[in-house]
């Protein structure tokens, strides 16, 4: 619920400012977070994680809306995307340098004695529950597959 009250007072702010890409961004994120809430089988309320998880999507979609625009060289339709992703990654947690990712995976991996591919699946369902928020999947994902390889 805090989350939804931040960005409650985070679109007045961009209203009074005339801040119109950040109104847009702020107001997606909420949108989402409504269409969440409603969803059949929903809680009433998200948990952390849960909203965490719906930040990561946001942001993960305009990144890749940006890379396909700067793809086609719409340079103009990229920037907004960038700004966006900007605005919402300011919701979620610090995120984790490269070399602390690697150190994480590696004591996971030291953790569950893993050795090889096989165990990638283990290794990524801990590393992912440790690391929520904190990292992206791909980069995880990356950093597995070259310490088990």
């Amino acid at each position: 619920m805090a989350l939804e009250q931040q960005l409650t007072s985070e679109i007045k702010n961009a209203m009074r400012a005339k801040d119109s890409l950040r109104l847009e961004a702020l107001r997606a994120v909420k949108s989402a977070i409504l269409l969440a809430k409603t969803q059949s089988g929903a809680a009433e309320e998200l948990s952390e994680a849960q909203e965490i998880q719906l930040l990561q999507k946001l942001v993960k979609q305009r990144k890749d809306s940006a890379a396909i625009f700067t793809e086609q060289n719409r340079a103009d339709l990229a920037e907004p995307e960038k700004a966006q992703a900007a605005i919402i990654s300011e919701f979620l947690p610090q995120q984790l340098t490269a070399d602390e990712v690697e150190a994480l995976v590696a004591d996971i991996i030291a953790e569950t004695g893993a050795s090889s591919m096989k165990d990638m699946g283990r290794v990524m369902g801990l590393a992912n529950q440790k690391m929520a928020g904190q990292a992206d999947g791909k980069t995880i994902s990356t950093v597995v597959k070259q310490k088990l390889s």
